[in-house]
């Protein structure tokens, strides 16, 4: 199936929000919620499109999260990671509510690993199996490559832009081309009032001390069965975050790969879906 056959689009009311849904795969297929990074310009097609093309018998839900995409932007946005956080979460879930669907598998890819650790705090039973690749949410130092995510608005050109994302993957020359079209798909984007608005609070720093998103104790409860990916050399999520993860996740494999950088997806596209796909199958 070619990518480009491989999903529909449609916009979903969620309350007084919008979510815009890529959907592709088969209908009857075990639902699978992936949820994107952050980053200006990102949508879930940008991250996950070549991924559920290759993953067909699933039913695969592809939102543009709260604040990102052609899903709404709230005005007045909330302010800080944190207040995102929870309603990322919140309206995720009732995405599912929307369509009907009760559980679904989770695969959260760097802040999409914060708002899967969310929902599982809060609404254990939507869960199934959950996949963190690269996923933020531990108490560590982040990557050199984040600072350039955060302050791409300083200078919103499409170098600064291609430059940014090229810290994104280990193998630059390799897929020089794949950030190039990249590059070219998200520069519209960002230069959107309501896509800059949602950045910037997004990544906001608090006036006192930041309460963390999720603690080892609330690891502790979720029992699900968890895989923890992430590349070796990750310039945006240091490796570090995902070992905190799974030592404190009490069903959790870690799987590290090496040459890679912070998309798992398109590094190491074949290894990441066959991890994926076992898990999800409970024969990893």
């Amino acid at each position: 199936m070619s990518s480009a056959s491989a999903y529909t689009s449609r916009d979903v009311a969620v309350g007084s929000y919008a979510l815009h849904l890529s959907e592709g795969g088969d209908a009857r297929g075990a639902p699978v919620m992936w949820l994107h990074g952050s980053g200006p310009g990102v949508t879930s097609l940008s991250n996950w499109e070549h991924t559920i093309a290759a993953l067909p018998q699933y039913r695969n839900l592809c939102p543009d999260m709260l604040g990102f995409g052609d899903s709404t932007h709230p005005d007045p946005p909330p302010n800080g990671m944190a207040a995102w956080t929870l309603l990322r979460a919140e309206t995720i879930v009732g995405l599912m509510d929307a369509l009907g669907i009760e559980k679904a598998h989770f695969v959260g890819n760097s802040m999409g690993g914060m708002i899967t650790t969310n929902v599982l705090k809060r609404w254990p039973e939507r869960v199934d199996k959950f996949v963190l690749m690269a996923s933020g949410g531990a108490p560590l130092p982040p990557g050199p490559g984040l600072m350039n995510v955060m302050t791409y608005y300083q200078d919103p050109t499409a170098e600064r832009l291609r430059d940014m994302l090229a810290q994104f993957v280990y193998d630059k020359p390799r897929f020089a081309d794949t950030l190039s079209r990249i590059t070219s798909e998200r520069l519209a984007t960002t230069l959107r009032e309501d896509v800059k608005r949602s950045h910037l609070t997004t990544f906001k720093m608090p006036d006192g001390p930041r309460e963390p998103m999720i603690t080892e104790a609330d690891l502790g409860k979720i029992d699900h069965e968890a895989l923890v990916l992430h590349g070796r050399e990750d310039q945006i999520v240091p490796l570090g975050a995902s070992y905190w993860l799974a030592e404190r996740l009490p069903n959790a494999q870690l799987h590290v790969f090496p040459h890679t950088g912070h998309w798992i997806q398109i590094e190491s596209a074949k290894r990441f879906e066959f991890l994926v796909d076992a898990h999800l199958r409970g024969t990893l």
